[in-house]
């Protein structure tokens, strides 16, 4: 009797540790190599998908970038798509996450090199 308390409270304790111990998702990038992690921005109101952003991304331009994303990709499907939020132009697709895809919005320069970056989760 005692072994099975000893073992469920093991269980419990190692879930716990499992869950309080998950730190913010790291996405693939447009490069070979992953990013460094993100922050969370909040949801987008239209569809209801989580949006984060680099460290340094600014939250209230994510959030813009998502709802213009959004709006715009609703007839598109799949297919890239340019969008402008202020001066700047995004370019936003979805990508093959693991395992679940998720949408991605870079700025760029024609070296391939990305300044800013917004991503949508479910």
């Amino acid at each position: 009797m005692r072994s099975i308390m000893t073992g469920t409270a093991a269980g419990l304790l190692g879930a716990a540790a499992l869950c309080l111990g998950a730190p913010a998702p790291a996405f693939a990038g447009t490069g070979a190599a992953a990013r460094s992690p993100v922050t969370f921005c909040g949801v987008d109101k239209a569809t209801g998908l989580a949006v984060w952003t680099d460290p340094a991304g600014s939250c209230a331009t994510a959030l813009e970038v998502a709802s213009t994303y959004t709006k715009s990709a609703s007839s598109r499907a799949g297919a890239p798509a340019a969008i402008r939020v202020g001066a700047t132009t995004w370019t936003c697709q979805e990508r093959q996450g693991d395992p679940n895809p998720y949408q991605e919005c870079v700025t760029g320069d024609s070296g391939g090199r990305t300044g800013g970056r917004v991503v949508l989760t479910s």
